[in-house]
């Protein structure tokens, strides 16, 4: 059994205090992508990534964005967008961010497996739907939302070529991370209120519906669960949204068929001996790959 784990930890010092260390060295898990980590690399604290390989690209931005992939074994290979293929360039839309420190994968060594990190930009509202009076920040005339949609467009490229390439390896492909968007009614506790809210707009989820074939890549967490709300992987820190399960599922395992369809168990790690790791919750996969 392979299992797999994806976490945003919103800071790898404060994830740390909260018991991260403890959470990788008793999990039991084979292989942890982290997004967030949010640390130079220079400053990383001692033992980060606990007895793990650590293929980690924490971009130029201080104190943001930063991707991660953790092994057992020492990955076969690791492709960041601050290093591209050459051969296989990124799209146009996606050079801004090149060094921002949002994506990363690594073909497994003991796996025919590539395995990615995405940390997807959070995005904003339409400029038609900008309310001074009901946001918290100022509009923007719709910028963080036109970035975000110039982001899907060019993500949407770049996932199939690495699918594809990972295809033509002999590999199967798994895409984990923070996406930003909650795909149906399902992930959303409070949905009827969020359809005019970042995540959660028609658009964003159609794009990830577009993403989502019984040819190409399978939500693995909602094949397993196919009938319930949720499991919900994030939770305001505000209010009581955690305390009463009033979250999102925006964290996910996205595979290639074959690979989707050995996933044996899912499961969202809400807290770890009773202590919230982030305002996200790390999701955890099984998959039967023997």
């Amino acid at each position: 059994m392979l299992r797999i784990a994806t976490a945003n930890i919103n800071g790898i010092r404060a994830a740390h205090r909260r018991g991260f260390d403890d959470w990788m060295a008793t999990r039991g898990c084979d292989v942890i992508t982290l997004q967030e980590v949010r640390c130079p690399v220079e400053a990383l604290p001692d033992g980060a990534f606990g007895d793990f390989h650590a293929a980690y690209d924490a971009g130029t931005i201080p104190g943001r964005n930063g991707v991660a992939v953790l092994t057992r074994t020492p990955p076969a290979a690791v492709r960041t967008w601050a290093a591209p293929d050459l051969a296989q360039p990124l799209p146009r839309a996606l050079r801004p961010h090149a060094l921002e420190g949002r994506y990363i994968e690594v073909d497994l060594a003991d796996h025919p497996i590539t395995v990615a990190s995405l940390y997807l930009p959070k995005g904003g509202l339409p400029v038609h739907l900008q309310d001074p009076k009901r946001m918290r920040e100022a509009p923007d005339g719709g910028a963080k939302y036109e970035r975000k949609m110039a982001f899907l467009a060019g993500f949407a490229r770049h996932l199939t070529t690495a699918r594809r390439a990972a295809a033509s390896a002999g590999r199967e492909f798994l895409l984990t991370g923070d996406l930003n968007v909650a795909h149906d009614r399902q992930d959303v506790a409070n949905w009827r209120r969020s359809n005019q809210v970042e995540g959660f707009l028609p658009e964003e989820r159609a794009w990830l519906d577009s993403q989502l074939t019984p040819r190409t890549l399978v939500d693995v967490v909602r094949r397993l669960h196919p009938d319930v709300d949720g499991p919900y992987s994030w939770w305001s820190w505000l209010g009581r949204a955690y305390e009463k399960d009033a979250g999102w599922r925006i964290d996910y395992h996205l595979a290639t068929p074959a690979l989707a369809r050995s996933a044996r168990s899912a499961v969202v790690d809400r807290d770890h001996r009773g202590t919230r790791l982030s305002d996200h919750a790390p999701v955890v996969v099984d998959y039967d790959v023997s």
